[in-house]
C-alpha cells in the first residue's frame, strides 16, 4: 500500500471556513483509490496561539524579551489577565457555543479593550438593526485583532490573521527578500507551526506533502513548511500548487526556490497531481509530469506531458471536507461591509458551478490563463447531487459558490432542483450583472435559498465598461440590482477605479452613480479597488491599445504578474482612494446621500455631469422586451382555493371566478371569467417543479387556445393574472 498524500493549507486564509482546494483535491483521489489526508493549518495555528494556554505562554516569552513597546501593546499587557482569563470562552462563542455570553460581550463589560475599539465610533449607528448576537461577534472580532496587533508589534512583524508575510509575496519580482527572511530563525508563529506540521507528519506519514497556496499570504509559510519538511524528511517529496502560482509563478526561473519545493504545478490539480503521485511511486518517468515546474541538471524546467489530459468536471468527484475540524472554525463580523460580513460570518461548503467563465472577455482580467478561458459547466442534478453529499458530511447547508460568474442558465437549472428535491439550503453565487437576470428569475433563485450575489460594475461609466468589454451598461446594472433587491438578494458590487484613461471626470461621475445605486436601495454593499495591471489580461499583454506604458519590461525570475505602469493620459488615480471609500462606508450605511461629492477629497474636484435622478429614471423605466416563447413557464405555489359566483350591477349579472392563493405571509385572490380561471387552476399542476420539463409559454399559450379561449396575452400579461407572481407564477 502507497503511503497517503498529506493536503495542506498553510496558514493564513478565512477563520469561518476551510479553503476548499484541498477539499476538491481530495475528492478526486477518492476516485482514483489513492489515500490521503488534509489539513488547514491556519485554524490550527490560531487555535494554539489564541487559548489560554497560548496566551500565557505568549506574555511570557514577550515578557522575557524586555522590550519597550507603543502605549498600545503596553496596554494589551498591563491587561494581560483579563485576556488570559477570556480568551477561551471568546473562541467557544466565536465557534457557535456559549451563545448566551453575548450578553456580557454585547454590554461591554467583559472584555478588556485596546486600539481596535477606538474604531467604534457609533454603534447604535452601525447595529441599530442588527441583534446581540452579531454586535457582540463584532467585539468579539475587535478583541481579537487587538491580540493581533500585540503579536505583529511585539513577537512576528508579519502576522495576519488572513494576510501573514503578503508583504513578502506579493508581486516578488524576486525571491531574494523572501529567501533571506527564511534563512532566518523562527518567529514565534513560525514555532507554533512547525511544531503542528511535525505531528502531522509523524502520525500521516506521507510519502507527498502537497501545499496549496491560494494567496500571496499563505507563501511565507507554505515555503517554512517546504523547508521543514526537506530538512526533516528527506525522502518526502513536496508540491506546491494553487491560485499563487497560477497567476505569480508562469515565468519562474530561480532555483534557489526548489531548496523548498521539490515540484510546483500549474492551473487545475487534478491531473497533475495524479501524474506526479505515480512519478513519485516509480511507476513513470518525469517527462510524464503534466504542467510541472521541478529541478532538472540545476536548472528550472517546466514537464508538460500533453498526451496526458484534463480531467472533466463532472469526473473530478465531490470535495471531500473530512479530517478538518469543521466545529472549531471562528465565526468573525466585520460591520463595516455586509457582503465582507457574509464572507467571514458562518461556515460555508464552497462549490463551483463551471469551470472558467462562460463570458471571458473583461480586459483587465487573467482570460488568456485556463482557470478562467476553459469554460466547462456541470448538470444541475450534478451539483445538487454534490451539495447533497456535502451537507450529509458536513451537518452544514450553506454554500458559497466561487465560480468567476455564475451561469444564469445554470443557475436557474440548479434553483429548479433544488426546489424539486425540496433541499433546506441557503446559498450566494458571483454573477455578471447581465439582463438574463429578470425580476421572475431572481424570485425563483430567492425561492431556492439564495440570499445574496456578488457582482462587477468595476468603473461606473459607459465608456469605461465598453473598453473593459464588461458587455454591460450601468442602466442595465441598476434595473438587475433591482431584480434582486426586491427578491429579497443583498447586492454586493465590486467597483474599480484608475482604469487606463480613466479621467477625473469618470472617478466623480462613476462616485455619483455609486451613490445614486445605493439612495434607491437597490445595492446595499460594495468595495473599490484599485485597477492592478496584471500580465495575463488583455490590458497587460498589449497595453499600447490602451494607452498605458509599462515602467519596466524586466521579467522576473519568481513571481511576475502585477506589472507596475504609468496611465499618461488618466488622472492620478491613487489620489481618490480614500475619498472614494470614505463615501461608500457613509452610503452603505444609508448616510450622508446629500453631502457634496468634492467634500469627500482633499483636493479639488470636478462637478458631477450626472443627473441626480439618473439612476431613479433607469429602474422605473419600463421593461418592454418580450420574453422568449421558449422560456419555462413555472408555478412555485400552493393549489388555489377556487369559488365561482354570481355578481351583479345595475340589473346586469355574470358568473365570476375567483382563485385564492395561501403566500408564507398573506393571502393573494385574483378574479376572472369563469373558463379562464377554470383553466388557469387546472394549469398549475402541469407547470410544477416536480413535472421534469414542464410547459414553455409558447405551449401555454397553445394550451389555452385549445381550452377554446381567446384574447390569451389580453388574459395573461395583464391584470389580475400579471400580479400572480407574488403567489409563484414565474416566467423563467
Amino acid at each position: 500500500m502507497q503511503a497517503p498524500v498529506l493536503l495542506i493549507t498553510p496558514p493564513f486564509t478565512q477563520l469561518n471556513t476551510p479553503y476548499p482546494a484541498t477539499a476538491y483535491l481530495k475528492g478526486f483521489l477518492n476516485t482514483k483509490g489513492i489515500a490521503s489526508v488534509q489539513a488547514d493549518l491556519g485554524i490550527e495555528v490560531t487555535l494554539a496561539l489564541f487559548c489560554k494556554k497560548g496566551l500565557q505562554a505568549l506574555f511570557a516569552h514577550i515578557d522575557e524579551l524586555g522590550n519597550t513597546y507603543s502605549a498600545n501593546t503596553e496596554r494589551i499587557r498591563a491587561l494581560k489577565d483579563d485576556y488570559i482569563d477570556s480568551i477561551d470562552d471568546v473562541i467557544r462563542f466565536l465557534q457557535g457555543g456559549l451563545p448566551t455570553l453575548a450578553h456580557r460581550i454585547a454590554r461591554r463589560t467583559f472584555l478588556p479593550e485596546a486600539g481596535r475599539f477606538a474604531q467604534l465610533d457609533d454603534l447604535t449607528w452601525a447595529f441599530g438593526s442588527m441583534g446581540t448576537q452579531d454586535l457582540a461577534k463584532h467585539l468579539a472580532t475587535l478583541y481579537l485583532e487587538d491580540l493581533s496587533d500585540l503579536v505583529k508589534e511585539a513577537v512576528d512583524p508579519h502576522f495576519g490573521f488572513s494576510r501573514y508575510a503578503e508583504s513578502l509575496g506579493r508581486s516578488a519580482n524576486s525571491f531574494d527578500e523572501l529567501y533571506a527572511a527564511l534563512q532566518g530563525p523562527y518567529t514565534y508563529v513560525d514555532r507554533i507551526l512547525i511544531s503542528i506540521l511535525q505531528e502531522k507528519m509523524t502520525r500521516v506519514e506521507p510519502g507527498l506533502v502537497a501545499l496549496s497556496v491560494p494567496f500571496p499570504g499563505n507563501l511565507y509559510t507554505s515555503l517554512r513548511c517546504g523547508q521543514y519538511i526537506r530538512a526533516h524528511y528527506p525522502g518526502v517529496k513536496v508540491v506546491m500548487g494553487g491560485g499563487f502560482a497560477n497567476t505569480e509563478l508562469r515565468s519562474l526561473s530561480d532555483p534557489r526556490v526548489f531548496e523548498f519545493y521539490d515540484f510546483i504545478t500549474l492551473d487545475d490539480g487534478e491531473a497533475p497531481i495524479e501524474q506526479l503521485i505515480a512519478h513519485v511511486n516509480g511507476h513513470i518517468g518525469i517527462d510524464g509530469l503534466k504542467r510541472t515546474f521541478t529541478l532538472v541538471d540545476g536548472a528550472v524546467s517546466y514537464i508538460n506531458n500533453t498526451a496526458c489530459t484534463d480531467y472533466r468536471q463532472g469526473q473530478v468527484g465531490t470535495p471531500d471536507y473530512s479530517d478538518f475540524y469543521l466545529d472549531q472554525y471562528i465565526s468573525a463580523i466585520e460591520v463595516m461591509n455586509p457582503m465582507h460580513s457574509l464572507w467571514s460570518d458562518g461556515r460555508w461548503n464552497k462549490l463551483t458551478m463551471a469551470h472558467g467563465c462562460y463570458w471571458g472577455k473583461c480586459t483587465f482580467c487573467d482570460i488568456s490563463l485556463d482557470y478562467i478561458r476553459n469554460y466547462e459547466p456541470i448538470t444541475a442534478s450534478l451539483l445538487a447531487d454534490r451539495m447533497e453529499e456535502l451537507m450529509a458530511q458536513t451537518g452544514q447547508n450553506g454554500f458559497h459558490f466561487v465560480d468567476e460568474a455564475a451561469p444564469p442558465a445554470l443557475m436557474k437549472a440548479l434553483a429548479i432542483e433544488i426546489l424539486r428535491r425540496r433541499l433546506v439550503v441557503t446559498w450566494w453565487a458571483n454573477v455578471r450583472f447581465e439582463k438574463s437576470f429578470t425580476r421572475d428569475l431572481c424570485l425563483l433563485l430567492k425561492a431556492a435559498g439564495c440570499i445574496a450575489v456578488s457582482g462587477g460594475l468595476e468603473v461606473a461609466s459607459d465608456r469605461l465598461l465598453q473598453l473593459i468589454d464588461k458587455g454591460i451598461t450601468v442602466a442595465q446594472v441598476a434595473r438587475v440590482c433591482k431584480h434582486f433587491s426586491e427578491a429579497g438578494i443583498m447586492v454586493h458590487a465590486y467597483l474599480m477605479y484608475g482604469f487606463p484613461t480613466q479621467t477625473e471626470q469618470e472617478t466623480i461621475d462613476s462616485l455619483e452613480l455609486v451613490r445614486q445605486l445605493f439612495e434607491t436601495g437597490v445595492l446595499q454593499s460594495a468595495f473599490w479597488h484599485l485597477f492592478t495591471m496584471t500580465a495575463h489580461s488583455p490590458v497587460g499583454l498589449d497595453p499600447e491599445k490602451y494607452k498605458v506604458r509599462k515602467v519596466s519590461e524586466a521579467v522576473g525570475t519568481f513571481a511576475n504578474n502585477d506589472i507596475e505602469h504609468e496611465d499618461p493620459t488618466g488622472a492620478d488615480h491613487a489620489a481618490f482612494g480614500y475619498g472614494l471609500k470614505k463615501a461608500l462606508l457613509n452610503y452603505m450605511h444609508g448616510a450622508c446621500f446629500d453631502y457634496p461629492l468634492h467634500k469627500w477629497f482633499d483636493f479639488k474636484v470636478p462637478r458631477t455631469t450626472i443627473a441626480p435622478d439618473h439612476i431613479r429614471k433607469a429602474i422605473e423605466e419600463p421593461e418592454l422586451t418580450p420574453g422568449s416563447g421558449n422560456q419555462r413557464v413555472l408555478w412555485l405555489g400552493k393549489t388555489p382555493r377556487v369559488e365561482t359566483y354570481m355578481k351583479s350591477k345595475k340589473g346586469a349579472q355574470w358568473e365570476v371566478c375567483t382563485l385564492t392563493f395561501a403566500t408564507q405571509r398573506s393571502e393573494l385572490s385574483v378574479s376572472v371569467e369563469p373558463a379562464a380561471g377554470n383553466w388557469l387552476a387546472g394549469l398549475l399542476p402541469r407547470i410544477g417543479v416536480d413535472v421534469p420539463k414542464g410547459l414553455t409559454y409558447t405551449a401555454v399559450k397553445a394550451d389555452y387556445e385549445a381550452a377554446g379561449l381567446e384574447d390569451f396575452e389580453l388574459f395573461w400579461d395583464n391584470k389580475p393574472v400579471n400580479t400572480l407572481y407574488k403567489a409563484g407564477l414565474l416566467r423563467v
